[in-house]
């Protein structure tokens, strides 16, 4: 019981230095109001999939809010089930490049000599590959039609970049008194790194976490505009690539249903980055002070 009472005192903890930063915790609002809609809201609004041809580019009204696309069907409810797999893409791409470079980076930085010279010789024959047009080239021969793959590909190529930042944390916080005494103690290299140096590190991590989902939502919707992943379903991403290849530009009603998935992508992603403002000041306490 004792223990499920400091969880949440823990939560409410956290939640309170979300406020401190205002502009960081309207972003955390913003997050958790789209994580609602498109995982909650979804199962009280029904995804329009008939077609009307008497209703083909509405504007917005009390039936229609955000309008009807080149099928007459309703915008806004594309928009509420149309980010769960964009976001759950960005998660796992996320998940698997932050995890690749910080427990490498941190190794690489700490360990030095031959490992360090293997995984940054490694790091910089990525790092020198244009990761969109390699993308481009594997999707002409790999199905990207699972979901889970298409993430775990985007974070597979994206994670060279914070592995170099990680390394050089690590190699400052490894002259650090309290890894010296570390050292003397003799309590192994696993341990200093994932006990020691990596919750030194929180604070760049949770924010490098942060912005590699950016990028994954950036990335796949490029692909699904590109006509590079096949269209399985519907998310945001969908919505631009058959607002294009529709032509809906040249129809002047069409304005809510190509800027509708713009607009979607781009609050999650300003939501994203002005949330990382709050997130600095739960694992950094310096940085409290100055608020």
């Amino acid at each position: 019981m004792e223990t499920v009472q400091d969880g949440f005192k823990a939560i409410w903890k956290s939640l309170k230095l979300l406020t401190y930063n205002k502009v960081g915790f309207i972003g955390f609002l913003f997050v958790l109001g789209v994580i609602l809609m498109t995982y909650v809201g979804s199962n009280f609004v029904e995804l329009d999939t008939k077609t009307k041809v008497d209703k083909i580019y509405m504007k917005p009204s009390a039936e229609f809010w955000l309008g009807t696309d080149h099928q007459g069907r309703d915008i806004l409810s594309q928009i509420v089930h149309g980010g769960k797999d964009v976001i759950y893409v960005a998660f796992i791409a996320a998940l698997l490049s932050t995890t690749i470079a910080v427990a490498f980076g941190t190794l690489s930085g700490f360990v030095g000599g031959w490992v360090d010279n293997l995984i940054m010789a490694i790091t910089d024959v990525i790092l020198t590959i244009p990761q969109f047009p390699l993308l481009a080239v594997l999707a002409a021969f790999i199905s990207l039609s699972s979901l889970t793959f298409l993430g775990l590909l985007l974070g597979l190529l994206s994670w060279p970049s914070l592995l170099r930042s990680i390394r050089a944390q690590a190699l400052s916080l490894k002259q650090r008194d309290f890894i010296e005494a570390a050292r003397a103690l003799d309590l192994g290299i696993w341990h200093i790194v994932f006990r020691e140096l990596v919750p030194n590190m929180m604070p760049y991590i949770v924010v490098s976490f942060t912005l590699a989902m950016t990028g994954a939502v950036y990335a796949q919707a490029g692909l699904v505009f590109l006509g590079l992943v096949p269209i399985s379903s519907s998310n945001w991403s969908v919505m631009i690539q058959l607002a294009w290849v529709r032509g809906a530009i040249f129809f002047k009603d069409s304005v809510w249903y190509i800027m509708s998935p713009i607009i979607a992508i781009a609050l999650l992603q300003l939501s994203l980055i002005t949330m990382t403002r709050s997130l600095e000041l739960i694992f950094n306490p310096r940085l409290r002070a100055s608020e």
